[in-house]
């Protein structure tokens, strides 16, 4: 297969290395592979008998009618240079797209690969119990518990376990503290009737786990106190329950609840903060004939890290130890998005399965860090201009100023009595500039900067602060 590969002077070495050994004409149109044309391109197809040409991906020109006339296929490569030979070894395998960058075709692919694998997976896995048709244990994936605290406070209950439900919940646990009371108990499971997936209840107050029963279909947690009191009641329901070492241990506890009747049990070792324990901790889920709960939330909540690492690392522990269930909340603001991160996180512990390390899988965690740094060529330039500080002295823009915020997931830029919203500050500044509502290039460079961080703080679960640093 004879290949036309186009590029700019600044990445010619790259592109040349990335061909090597293949049957492929480097082309140099320009200083910047980017700006190639439709007729640069119709010239350089004239001159050889080629079957694919590969375009920069980062071309924003439509090279449509020179596929039609010449009958050779046009596709992107990867947006940049560095990522051309991760892509051309994979030829003529890999079907490449005309209209998106070949990086985001293969990431996208590998990802609906990932996907399906996982979904396979989990029909064909053996289970040991099912929650309201929920797989536990087995062979199935680690299921996700994610508490609601204090659920008797919630002012939209249903929409907190659709939520939690929605971004990747298999289990939505309502947590009850002592203040809280039967009738208060079972006004919630009331209200959750037609919800689906499955509930459980978190308390060791019997009275409360009885108001429960009937909806709930996982009880926490269970131990040698609660059980002569309920465990029957709970039997009879056919809900399972967690239960956890108590004074008398674990070894015990479960075979008081197993004698009560209940037949889905888990144990729950107990799993101890980072720096209270949490290596000891761990040697206490080994040995067990249950499927094991492991209690990641609590190690999240008293770290004072980043989460999706933390939620990685964990599952992984879990995985290890053999756990059916993990539990993850989100009920400091740092730990926001936890749920969801935990439930990729047990998803690529699934494809990791057959593998000596979880990485490589089609789906990650990576939010901040990139996988791979790009190598690209250094800029060229004869001439230095050394920045010099901006003047303390604001010119107010005489169209008005903007105040910006976040709504959710949109971002608001207010302007007198008019708000311009969308997803996308790039959408939002181009609308704002057809609207004739900037009439001073350094208000325009302001108006970017500032919507461009309210994009990256809703996608990074932080907050913004107009003028504050980010």
């Amino acid at each position: 297969m004879r290949i036309l590969l186009p590029t700019g002077a600044a990445t010619l070495a790259v592109v040349q290395s990335a061909a090597t050994g293949l049957d492929a004409d480097v082309v140099v149109t320009g200083e910047i592979a980017s700006f190639l044309t439709p007729g640069q391109l119709r010239d350089l197809v004239c001159k050889g008998s080629y079957d694919l040409v590969i375009v920069p991906g980062m071309c924003t020109a439509s090279f449509g009618e020179v596929e039609r006339e010449f009958g050779v296929p046009i596709v992107r490569g990867p947006r940049h240079a560095a990522d051309l030979p991760f892509i051309l070894p994979l030829l003529p395998g890999l079907t490449l797209s005309a209209d998106i960058p070949a990086d985001n075709l293969l990431d996208g692919m590998r990802r609906e690969e990932a996907e399906k694998k996982i979904a396979r997976s989990e029909d064909e896995a053996g289970f040991e119990y099912l929650l309201r048709g929920v797989k536990i244990g087995g062979g199935s994936r680690i299921k996700v518990l994610a508490e609601i605290m204090d659920a008797h406070r919630e002012t939209d209950l249903p929409g907190k376990v659709r939520d939690f439900f929605s971004r990747g919940a298999d289990i939505v646990d309502l947590g009850f503290g002592f203040d809280a009371t039967p009738e208060q108990v079972k006004r919630c499971f009331d209200l959750l009737e037609d919800i689906e997936g499955p509930l459980s209840v978190d308390s060791q107050d019997p009275s409360l786990i009885t108001a429960a029963l009937g909806r709930a279909d996982l009880v926490l947690s269970l131990q040698e106190e609660n059980i002569p009191l309920v465990g029957r009641r709970i039997a009879d329901t056919g809900a399972g329950a967690v239960v956890v070492p108590g004074a008398r241990g674990l070894s015990v506890n479960l075979e008081m609840a197993r004698k009560a009747g209940i037949e889905c049990l888990l144990a729950d070792p107990l799993l101890v903060p980072a720096g209270s324990g949490i290596v000891a901790s761990l040697s206490g889920f080994s040995g067990h004939v249950y499927p094991l709960f492991f209690g990641a939330g609590n190690v999240v909540e008293l770290l004072d890290a980043d989460s999706p690492g933390a939620n990685a690392l964990l599952a992984a522990m879990a995985a290890e130890t053999g756990a059916a269930v993990i539990f993850s909340s989100e009920h400091s603001d740092k730990t926001l998005g936890s749920v969801r991160e935990m439930r990729r996180a047990t998803e690529m512990m699934q494809l990791a399965a057959d593998r000596p390390y979880p990485k490589d899988l089609g789906i990650d965690l990576l939010v901040i860090k990139e996988k791979r740094r790009r190598r690209e060529p250094p800029l060229a330039y004869t001439q230095i201009i050394q920045a010099r500080s901006m003047p303390r002295e604001i010119e107010y823009d005489p169209c008005g100023n903007f105040r910006i915020g976040i709504e959710g997931e949109e971002i608001v830029a207010v302007l007198g009595n008019r708000a311009y919203r969308g997803k996308k500050w790039g959408d939002i500044f181009y609308t704002i500039l057809s609207e004739a509502e900037v009439s001073l290039l350094d208000h325009a460079a302001y108006l970017g900067k500032e919507l461009y961080k309210a994009e990256l703080a809703i996608r990074f679960g932080r907050s913004y602060e107009q003028d504050g640093p980010f």
